[in-house]
Formats: C-alpha cells, sequence, structure tokens
C-alpha cells in the first residue's frame, strides 16, 4: 500500500528493473485491490504527467481530463475504467519488461495452461518457488534474454511479491493468470460461476457418469454450458470453445481429472 507521505518512486527514469516495477505498483494501489482506480488513478495520472513533462496538472482541469482520456482509451485494454498490473506494464518502461517477455512466452490461455500443467509437477494446484524459477527460467530462454542467478531470483521473488497475496511462497492458478493479457484471461470469465467445494462435487458426480474419476471434453462441454445457463450468463458458441481447449491443455490425453478442474471452477482448491 502507499505511504501517502512518500513521493512516488522512480516514474522519472528511462528504465525500471522489475523491483522498481513493483513498487510503483504498490505506490498507486494504495488500497491493495489490485486495480490502480479512481482518486489512485488521477495521482497515477498526474505524477506521470509531473515525471515526464516536468509540469503539474489539475485533475479539475477539462484539459487533464481530456488527456487523461486518451490516456486511458491507448492503455486500459478491457475498458474497465481502471489500470491493472498487465496493463501497467504496457506504460511504463520496465528492465527487459519481464511482464511482457512473459506475454512472449504464453500468448494465450491455452499456452498458459499448457505451461502451468508443465511446471505445477506434483498437481498441487500451485506453482512454489523452485517451481517458479524453472517456468521463468524458460520463459527468459525462450525470448532470448540473457539473465544469471541473481536476476532470475529478483524475477521469481518480484513476481511471488506481485501475486502471492497470502504470503505463503507460492501461486495459484487464478494469481498467475494475472500476468496475462486481460483479453486471454480466460478465468476473468468464471469470476461469477465459482463454485463452492459441495456445488463442485455434486456436478462432477453429475457429469463422471461412470464414476472413473475424469470427463472427457464432449462432457466438458455440456458442463460449462450448463454453468453459465443456470448463472444467467450468455456465452458465444466461439468464447465457450476457447475456454473448453483452455482447460483442456490440463488434461492427461483427454482425460480431465477431478483436481485439475476444481482449480479451474472452485473458489480455492480443496484439501
Amino acid at each position: 500500500m502507499a505511504n501517502k507521505g512518500q513521493q512516488p518512486p522512480y516514474l522519472h527514469l528511462a528504465e525500471l528493473t522489475a523491483s522498481q516495477f513493483l513498487d510503483i505498483w504498490k505506490h498507486f494501489d494504495a488500497d491493495g485491490n489490485g486495480y490502480i482506480e479512481g482518486k489512485e488513478l488521477e495521482n497515477f495520472f498526474s505524477q506521470l504527467e509531473i515525471a515526464r513533462r516536468g509540469a503539474g496538472a489539475d485533475p479539475s482541469n477539462a484539459a487533464f481530463k481530456g488527456k487523461m482520456t486518451e490516456f486511458m482509451q491507448k492503455f486500459d485494454k478491457n475498458k474497465d475504467g481502471r489500470i491493472e498490473m498487465s496493463e501497467l506494464a504496457q506504460i511504463l518502461p520496465t528492465e527487459e519488461n519481464f511482464l511482457l517477455c512473459f506475454r512472449q512466452f504464453v500468448g494465450s490461455s491455452t499456452e498458459f495452461m499448457t505451461a502451468w500443467r508443465k511446471y505445477d509437477t506434483d498437481r498441487s494446484g500451485f506453482i512454489e518457488t523452485n517451481e517458479l524459477k524453472g517456468f521463468l527460467s524458460d520463459l527468459l530462454k525462450k525470448a532470448n534474454r540473457h539473465y544469471d542467478d541473481q536476476k532470475l531470483l529478483e524475477y521469481t521473488q518480484t513476481i511471488l511479491k506481485m501475486f502471492d497475496l497470502n504470503g505463503d511462497g507460492k501461486l495459484g492458478l487464478s494469481e498467475m493468470a494475472r500476468l496475462l493479457p486481460v483479453q486471454e484471461n480466460f478465468l476473468l470469465k468464471f469470476q461469477g460461476v465459482r463454485l463452492t467445494a459441495e456445488q463442485f462435487n455434486a456436478i462432477f458426480a453429475y457429469y463422471d457418469k461412470d464414476g472413473n474419476g475424469y470427463i472427457d471434453e464432449q462432457e466438458l462441454d455440456a458442463l460449462l454450458k450448463d454453468l453459465y445457463e443456470k448463472n444467467n450468463k450468455e456465452v458465444d458458441s466461439k468464447s465457450l470453445n476457447g475456454y473448453k481447449q483452455s482447460i483442456m491443455a490440463l488434461s492427461d490425453g483427454g482425460k480431465l481429472y477431478r483436481t485439475e478442474l476444481e482449480i479451474v471452477l472452485c473458489r480455492e482448491p480443496m484439501q
């Protein structure tokens, strides 16, 4: 959270390290809810103008509001009137922009889920510190980025600080998915249809007719359609197919087991 008496850090720099980027994020996301919005957004834009142009601006001024509207049209990719971390990475000149580097590595939610399956080696529903190191190391190699052990450790710690909200040293799937571009983060589409453990058990049992512990792609298709209908959410067939493919990337040879599906559909992985 921001210290109100402290000057905003680093906005004047031509290039930011990963940890400096995180400091800026924490400074302006004053309530720690994962977005820069409202007064936070006005404050951020005003301070950015000062850092880049050397001049202050009055948020009540019409010219300021016009500039801010243009700014948001350019950077607020999902048009929700606020800035999230992935959007901030497009605005600020981060060193070796490691967030954008991540995007090159996993450009779609299906690729993200495939990568998740590779690195969540113990199928716990989390990527732990050592697994995250391997994930980021592969990311940097694929993007042809030079790094040493110290830089890899800095990236790993920064990602944990950004997304490990409960401080347990590991990241859940929905936490890691915040690194995806907004339009690719299919998990956001399930925010309103997350299930409790009891609801999940009931729906999985219904679709796992033979009780073998997994469902196939056709059964998943029917399950997702039912979920959306029951929650009064509209979804077109193309989007539904995309969500299905992303989830099936977690499957084992076309068999989607209970543990994989609960990571996506439950509020928290069941113990």
